[in-house]
Order: C-alpha cells, then structure tokens, then sequence
C-alpha cells in the first residue's frame, strides 16, 4: 500500500523566502484499514510486546465510568467486564524506526510503542499516554492472553486497527507560529498574486487560510513536522528533566482531512467518494475528546526524558 499527497499548488518558501529556513520533514502515516500482525507498524494493531514484561496499566480513578455510560445512554456491563483497580492500556500505534526514519530512539532501539488509557481524565480531560522504546530484535518470546481496557469512555478510543503507507513530506508553521510581520505578509492579497493562476482568486478575503489549510501543516496521523494550533495559541512544551524545549513526536488525529483541507487527500483516496464521510475520512475512527487531535512531544536531549502531550 501507498500513499502519496499531491504536491501543493503554490512554492510558498519562493514567494515567501523568510519560510524557507522554516521548513521542516514530516512522515504521514496514512493508516488504512488492514490485518496487521506484530510485526508491523501499525496504528492499533497487536504489540510486538515481551512475555517477561508487564503490561501497563493507568492509575488514576475511573471511578466516574458509570455516569458516563449513563449520560451516553450505554450500559457498561454490556460491553466491558467492571473491575476495580488500574484501567489496562489500549495499544495505539507501533512504529518501526525502518518505516518512520524520522524517529530518534535511544540507544539500539528501532521501534516506538505509544498505548493509552481510553478514557478523559483531569485537569485536561485528555487520555493518558505512555511510550515505550524497544529493540525489535531482544524480544524473543511475545506476551500471550494481554488483558483488554475495562472502563472506555466512548467508542473513539479504540482504534480500529490499520496498516500503514509511511510517506515524508515538507511542512511549515502554522499561521499562528511565525512572526508578526511575516503573518501580515500571508494576509496581503498582493504577496500572492505574484503566484498567478496556482492561486485561486476564490481566497482573496482570507489569504492565510489558504497559506494556513493548504500549504503549511498536514492533517491526520504524522510524525515528526509542526504542530497544529486553534484551540489555544501556541504553547511551547518544556522538558521536565532539562527545560529544553520539546519538539512534536507524534500527532493523533481524529481524522485524515476534512473539507478545509481537501487538498491534502491522497491521489489514491481521491476516487473513495464522499471524501467527507466519516468513514472515509478517519479510518482508524479515533475520536480524541470528540474531533481534536492529541500531539506528542518528546525531548531533544534525550528520548528517555518523560514525554508531555497537548490537545488542539
């Protein structure tokens, strides 16, 4: 399977020069859906995970489940057996260093494991997340009969497991991420005339969108590039073991694209129809605190500093 993004209508670093030394890779994923096996990276697929090492599992209270299948009009026991206890985690993604260059493991490691607790829990009402780093090759017996979550706040925390079609591309900030006066620039109409008919004259009222929804950051599920901003403004994330400043490991979207964005579809998913259908659009059905998406940072000092995580 491949995928590959058309390329973007406009050379925005030519017009632009003050973004080109902006300029940074990034690898989507395109998770599609698939049978992937431990061997592979994937997004909620089987873990290649270790007979010797336990499982993890999250600590804080789901104490509240019950109202939550109740204001959902879901009775919990139909669907996952109540224990008390820590939550086990739900794998998320699997991602092999030979598919996802990008990565920076520790040591002789070659492969990420994210898992997460699918379930909102305070101050940020966000799903917890841990990462593990591995050598593929030290793994010689695999973990049978891993033990499923218990308490799941809604459906959109389970993946539907996906393979992947790992293709690098270029990004540049976000709108909200450059200066004061190179954003002025992007909402000058004249700056992109210049670009002639690879602009549609359609967003002359708004410029920075089109430089914003067409030319800067992805959607969906990626590694490594920008990060995404609307919720708040930008929100630098700083080590906790070093203060340096953390850089984007992994986004977790609630969806592939959508119809700001058309113009990041795949050549091979343009033909599926309604590019705006749910199903279409979001193949592993993730649904991070309903339609956000949940970015990973990790520090670039040293993969083993703990990771922190935003939503936007």
């Amino acid at each position: 399977m491949s995928r590959i993004t058309p390329p973007r209508p406009v050379d925005v670093a030519a017009l632009f020069p003050q973004l080109a030394p902006l300029a940074r890779p990034a690898i989507r994923l395109h998770p599609r859906p698939g049978s992937p096996t431990s061997n592979d990276s994937s997004v909620g697929g089987p873990l290649l995970w270790p007979a010797d090492e336990p499982w993890p599992h999250c600590d804080e209270s789901h104490d509240q489940i019950d109202e939550l299948y109740e204001a959902y009009g879901v009775n919990a026991a139909e669907d996952y057996e109540w224990q008390d206890g820590p939550n086990p985690m739900v794998p998320l993604a699997q991602l092999y260093m030979r598919d996802v260059p990008l990565l920076r493991p520790p040591g002789q490691a070659d492969l990420l494991q994210v898992l997460w607790c699918p379930f909102e829990h305070e101050p940020d009402y966000k799903p917890p997340t841990v990462l593990f780093w591995r050598s593929s090759g030290e793994v010689t017996k695999l973990a049978a009969g891993l033990p499923g979550p218990f308490a799941v706040e809604y459906d959109g925390y389970i993946p539907r497991p996906c393979v992947l079609a790992p293709e690098q591309i270029t990004e540049y900030p976000d709108p909200m991420d450059v200066s004061k006066e190179l954003q002025q620039q992007l909402r000058d109409w004249s700056n992109w005339q210049r670009a002639g008919s690879a602009v549609d004259s359609s967003w002359a009222p708004y410029p920075d969108a089109f430089y914003g929804s067409q030319l800067s950051v992805a959607p969906g599920w990626k590694i490594g590039g920008w990060p995404q901003w609307g919720l708040t403004d930008p929100n630098a994330r700083f080590c906790a073991a070093c203060d340096a400043k953390m850089e984007p490991l992994l986004t977790i979207a609630s969806c592939e694209w959508d119809s700001s964005n058309i113009g990041w579809v795949p050549y091979e998913d343009q033909a599926l129809g309604s590019l705006d259908n749910a199903r279409v659009a979001n193949p592993p059905r993730i649904q991070v605190s309903r339609k956000y998406r949940l970015q990973l940072y990790v520090c670039p000092n040293s993969p083993d500093h703990p990771h922190t995580d935003l939503i936007q």
